[in-house]
């Protein structure tokens, strides 16, 4: 089963996809017609938005069968048959382009994510995600995230605080900033710094998470030091899959990587029609 809203982004979809109609299927295929369908892996990545996928046939043909072999989460190798789908053929043809959209999209990105996760095996450090992501598709862009193995950071503006240099800019400073966030008690406060001087300011706010945004290994290896554990560390900026373990093995608590939902790589998957 998908939430409301992921059907909402399907609906959507399908309706910029196929708009007043599909001029070639209706012409070249009987809309009585039965057949079956199976999608393929056309490379190796960690499957996910497996019921995205068909969520996407259903809402043309609820009546159309999924049997699906492989679940969300696993690793699916070059040619391995992902799903096989039964049904009228007009709608399953309807629906493909929209169907491997999503889905190869949310492969990526878990392929991606379980990349960094298994890069900082073995320390304290929890791979985190941004909000850039996808205009219109971040809830599908974070789930996959989760699948990958890594975390949400927030899913938007209204469920976690995050002071970020702008905020700082126009409120005047870390301490201005942080003391017209404290009006709400009841949410935790994060401090993005870009240098030692502002990790100072932020420690005497008594936050409860400093981000070390951009800075270069020693310099975050002297923040850490001086933090020594009194609040929880997040490492962002210029975070690659080459130098996340030296990041992680610093010490910090979070490593959030834009990367993994900005610029996605689709996972290649193709869908046939069998019979």
């Amino acid at each position: 089963m998908v939430s409301e809203p992921i059907k909402k982004i399907i609906k959507y979809a399908l309706a910029e996809d196929i708009g007043t109609g599909d001029i070639t299927t209706q012409v070249t295929v009987s809309p009585r017609k039965k057949g079956k369908a199976i999608a393929v892996a056309k490379e190796n990545f960690v499957v996910a938005g497996i019921d995205v996928f068909v969520e996407t046939f259903r809402f043309l043909d609820e009546t159309i069968r999924v049997k699906i072999l492989i679940d969300d989460g696993r690793r699916a190798k070059k040619g391995d048959a992902l799903v096989q789908i039964s049904g009228n053929l007009s709608d399953i043809l309807q629906a493909e382009r929209v169907a491997l959209n999503l889905f190869q999209r949310m492969c990526g990105i878990a392929t991606l994510t379980a990349e960094y996760v298994k890069a900082v095996r073995g320390t304290n450090a929890i791979i985190l995600d941004t909000r850039k992501t996808a205009p219109g598709l971040r809830i599908l862009d974070k789930m996959a995230v989760r699948i990958g193995g890594g975390r949400n950071h927030r899913i938007g503006l209204y469920d976690g605080i995050l002071i970020k240099d702008n905020h700082i800019e126009a409120a005047g400073s870390i301490a201005a900033a942080v003391k017209a966030q404290r009006k709400n008690p009841f949410m935790k406060i994060e401090v993005e710094t870009r240098n030692i001087k502002e990790v100072k300011e932020a420690l005497k706010c008594n936050v409860d998470v400093i981000m070390l945004d951009n800075m270069n290994i020693p310099v975050m290896k002297k923040a850490i030091e001086m933090i020594n554990g009194r609040v929880l560390i997040e490492a962002s900026g210029n975070v690659s899959l080459e130098n996340v373990a030296d990041i992680a093995k610093i010490g910090v608590d979070f490593i959030s990587v834009g990367e993994l939902t900005h610029s996605v790589r689709a996972a290649d998957i193709s869908l046939k029609i069998i019979a």
